[in-house]
């Protein structure tokens, strides 16, 4: 519980540190757009005011799923990341579709000739969203993996996608400067699958973390060796792994002297069950079935 605690306030805190950046950098995105009269960087200011939203859905994600088992959901609500997850990579495809969306109309009906500005505000603007959004990503990244949360993963691919957007916004207002604005619908358009890529990816992990799946086998196989460990532990019959959510279940069966009595014969499914969940912190639940040793005549 503690460690869930733990868990959730780190998530909280990254979210909320990312959510105070995306404001700033929307106002001051918005305030260059506006100053040099580009359109994409305005469009990009609108991209990093999405941000905002994503960090609400991670927050609201990794609380409900801190959540203590109850008797509708006996297994725990680890799988509301996984929800918070299909809500960031809907984000990102909507923000991909856009993006895309207004480049080949861009380049369509020629519009990209009107393209003008009048300050170099906004490539000190996309310059500064680049770095900022990269540094972001790579924070974020950090602490999802520390504490294991997908949804804070997929808000850190969110990060980068603003990083990419801010790349086609600089390729298109350099272009505009040095009188090729065609630059910036080219440009957008390529990002735009950067984005659709990582969209994908993103929707991709939540659907195979909501679906049962078991352990790949490296971590099956450390934790047959974990189990076989134990003292009392004759053989390992059946191993079997659920992946729900970020969490894993194991069901394991064990063959034991049939000679021992019930008290010594728990004593050991206590100690394979302890040394599991102290060796795999990813694991939540253990059961452990015991099958006697048969004697051979």
């Amino acid at each position: 519980m503690k460690q869930q605690q733990n868990s959730r306030q780190i998530a909280t805190r990254v979210s909320l540190i990312g959510m105070i950046g995306n404001i700033l950098l929307t106002l001051f995105k918005l305030a260059a757009g506006i100053v040099s009269h580009s359109g994409a960087m305005i469009s990009d200011a609108v991209h990093s005011a999405s941000d905002v939203f994503s960090g609400v859905i991670v927050i609201a994600g990794v609380r409900l799923s801190a959540r203590e088992s109850d008797s509708d959901h006996p297994y725990g609500h680890e799988r509301f990341e996984c929800v918070a997850m299909l809500f960031l990579a809907a984000a990102l495809f909507l923000a991909s579709g856009t993006i895309g969306g207004d480049a080949i109309k861009s380049i369509s009906t020629g519009a990209y000739h009107d393209l003008t500005f009048q300050s170099p505000l906004a490539l000190i603007a996309a310059v500064t969203s680049i770095v900022i959004k990269e540094a972001m990503f790579h924070y974020t990244r950090f602490y999802a993996k520390r504490i294991d949360s997908p949804s804070l993963a997929a808000e850190a691919w969110h990060h980068r996608s603003d990083a990419f957007s801010s790349v086609g916004s600089f390729i298109g207002i350099g272009g505009t400067l040095f009188g090729v604005p065609i630059l910036e619908p080219v440009a957008s358009l390529v990002i735009c699958l950067f984005i659709f890529k990582i969209a994908y990816n993103v929707f991709h992990d939540a659907i195979r973390r909501m679906v049962d799946r078991s352990c790949d086998d490296i971590t099956e196989t450390r934790i047959r060796i974990c189990a076989a460990s134990v003292d009392g532990v004759e053989h390992l019959d059946k191993l079997r792994t659920r992946v729900f959510g970020n969490k894993i279940y194991v069901d394991i069966e064990i063959i034991v002297d049939g000679g021992l009595n019930v008290f010594a014969a728990h004593q050991i499914t206590e100690q394979v069950r302890i040394n599991i969940k102290n060796n795999f912190p990813q694991v939540k639940h253990v059961m452990v079935q015991i099958n006697p040793k048969k004697n051979e005549k």
